[in-house]
């Protein structure tokens, strides 16, 4: 059963991050910003001018009080030790930023924007030295690899994944993942399909730096692994039976957290799997806007039976969550000592599962 966190918010949250000492930050609409303690009290609330909705935020690896927050084209810098103003903000995107991402030697922050734009930020010279532009839809997700702080990578709603290096300013290598699932549309029990595009809302890099994965609309996930300046699938399997929200790498592991569309999260061992290369099946549909809602639903259930082999192509979950709820979005990280799954959706509330078996 999950713990849910609750008097943070009175709007559904959207983000969450957490620090290395335990807190957690969480946006919602309506640009609220909660910070909280590890037994789930709010420490601190803030709402940024307008109605902005609060859609990204990242604690500091080194100065784990600082945390940055994007609220529509604008980037804040935050204490959560004291949020009343902000110690600084950016206004470098043109359109609402989707997404934040920070380089492993902090002097580098990624804003990926509606426009399809990935704005980089030099944080010690407070300027834009780069502007990544090569979606032609929503940049949905962005994130800087581990070990590699001049290279990171990128997904959106043009069904497009990109590997980036800063050293140009045009990607290394693309994929199209509707190009890619060409040959398995061809199938029977295709029919239909070609309807639903696999337009790529989350992606995330395991801390190797080398294994990434993609989630997507069709209900999807995908794993890569760069190698150089290219990248090749490694693995791609459906975990959902709609959308896949969000992809995240557990810390210093490759077990991948998948949460969709259909309320359920999933952890799968990717390390495991990576160059087995089964075939994978299938797609579903668009983007859905998150439905208000309370928190009068119940916990999800951590027992729930492992969904069958020919769901997910031959590749089971480690464990399989019924939340019941859309997932925004969610985190593997450290409360109290333990490993926890920490989830927001379309409820005010945020849930936290234990994950002790791990």
């Amino acid at each position: 059963m999950a713990v849910k966190w609750t008097g943070g918010h009175s709007s559904p949250v959207l983000c969450l991050n957490a620090s290395k000492e335990g807190l957690l930050a969480s946006g919602a609409e309506g640009g609220d910003l909660t910070a909280w303690g590890e037994d789930g009290t709010p420490l601190g609330h803030m709402r940024f001018q307008g109605a902005d909705d609060v859609t990204s935020v990242l604690f500091s690896p080194s100065r784990p009080a600082k945390l940055y927050a994007s609220h529509g084209e604008t980037i804040s810098v935050l204490d959560v030790r004291s949020l009343k103003d902000s110690l600084d903000h950016f206004h470098v995107n043109e359109e609402e930023i989707n997404c934040l991402s920070l380089n492993q030697t902090e002097n580098l922050l990624a804003s990926a924007d509606d426009s399809g734009a990935i704005k980089i930020l030099d944080l010690e010279n407070k300027k834009v030295i780069r502007s990544l532009k090569r979606h032609s839809n929503i940049c949905s997700s962005v994130a800087f690899r581990p070990q590699r702080p001049q290279s990171l990578v990128s997904c959106g709603l043009d069904m497009q994944v990109m590997l980036w290096s800063l050293q140009k300013a045009r990607p290394l290598w693309i994929t199209n993942l509707q190009e890619d699932e060409t040959e398995e549309m061809e199938g029977p029990q295709s029919r239909g399909q070609l309807l639903n595009p696999a337009l790529a809302h989350s992606i995330s890099v395991a801390s190797c730096g080398n294994i990434f994965s993609c989630g997507a609309e069709d209900g999807k996930v995908r794993i890569f692994r760069v190698m150089g300046v290219k990248c090749e699938q490694e693995l791609g399997f459906k975990g959902h039976t709609l959308g896949v929200s969000q992809v995240c790498f557990l810390p210093e592991s490759c077990l991948l957290l998948t949460g969709g569309n259909d309320g359920k999260i999933m952890l799968w061992d990717a390390n495991s799997e990576v160059g087995k290369k089964p075939k994978s099946p299938a797609k579903r549909t668009h983007r859905k806007k998150p439905k208000r809602g309370t928190c009068t639903k119940q916990g999800g259930n951590t027992d729930a039976s492992v969904t069958d082999e020919e769901e997910h192509g031959n590749i089971l979950p480690k464990l399989n969550i019924e939340h019941g709820e859309k997932v925004n979005w969610l985190l593997g990280t450290k409360i109290k000592g333990h490993q926890n799954i920490v989830v927001a959706d379309q409820t005010s509330c945020i849930s936290v599962y234990p994950l002790n078996e791990f």
